[in-house]
């Protein structure tokens, strides 16, 4: 099983002088122990569940820029953008710059987005749950619209776009893989089966896991979409691995059981670099045995 890794807390010991050089060693001890992927959150405000909208957040595309910088092989994206933090016309450039400056390393993470306070803190329009539902397929046309051959107009409900022009296009081919966040059984995970390449879910634990991806496979068959075309990530849990190692990696095994490819994991306060380092000494050997 492939894993990767999440940068969600910023609240380190030494301050925001810390973050650049905190982010760059994880990153680069997150490669040297073989993880697919480095993502951070795309959030205006820490998540009030994880610590307070107070602790410190830094914005996603700049920080995923300045990581395509100092990595040579991860991944990079947001785990994962709510469509109501940009206009999608601007997100499908920045995700096809992040590409290019990357090497053909970008994917897109996206979602309907769900933190209230953060929007109204700073105007940023927060519609109804149906509306956001509309716009993120609305944006999902349009990413795939600017990343194709069509620079034509766009006419949906909510974007009208005059000319879908993005140049320069993406280095990755067809375009960077689309990944969908959320386990929403209706909505989420039918968009999932039309477009995305990757699902990324976040469960309880096995059963919970087999009923979300058996729905996934129901809208599969009812839209003609390969199941099998999708690759199945999740969120792991939320303690650290370090603390249950067998356990852990019995939690794997039966994730890869159910056909989960990929494992994504916080990457642990107070100090991250040396979290991923012993996660590849203690971890990563067994697990990346798992599904083989």
């Amino acid at each position: 099983m492939r894993f990767g890794f999440h940068f969600l807390d910023f609240n380190l010991p030494d301050g925001p002088a810390s973050y650049a050089p905190a982010l760059r060693s994880t990153a680069a001890a997150a490669e040297d122990v073989g993880a697919s992927w480095f993502t951070v959150m795309d959030h205006y405000f820490q998540m009030e569940f994880f610590r307070t909208a107070h602790d410190p957040m830094l914005e996603a595309y700049a920080t995923l820029g300045f990581l395509a910088g100092v990595t040579e092989k991860v991944k990079l994206g947001t785990v994962v953008t709510g469509v109501t933090y940009r206009h999608p016309g601007l997100l499908a450039k920045i995700g096809t710059t992040l590409d290019v400056l990357s090497g053909g390393r970008a994917f897109m993470g996206i979602g309907a987005a769900w933190y209230e306070r953060e929007h109204k803190a700073l105007g940023v329009p927060y519609p109804p749950l149906g509306e956001r539902f509309e716009r993120l397929e609305e944006a999902l046309q349009i990413i795939l619209q600017m990343w194709g051959e069509d620079e034509g107009a766009f006419e949906g409900r909510h974007y009208q776009l005059a000319e879908t022009i993005n140049e320069p296009g993406n280095l990755t081919r067809p375009h960077p893989p689309i990944v969908i966040g959320g386990s929403g059984e209706k909505k989420t995970l039918r968009l999932v089966a039309q477009y995305a390449d990757a699902t990324n879910l976040i469960v309880s634990g096995t059963e919970e896991l087999a009923h979300k991806l058996d729905v996934l496979r129901r809208h599969c068959d009812d839209l003609g979409r390969d199941y099998d075309t999708i690759e199945k990530t999740v969120m792991g849990p939320q303690g650290d691995p370090l603390d249950d190692v067998d356990g852990f990696l019995r939690l794997a095994q039966e994730y890869a059981d159910l056909g989960v490819e990929h494992i994504h994991l916080r990457a642990m306060t107070p100090d991250p670099a040396a979290a991923v380092t012993a996660f590849g000494e203690q971890v990563a050997p067994r697990l990346t045995e798992i599904g083989r």
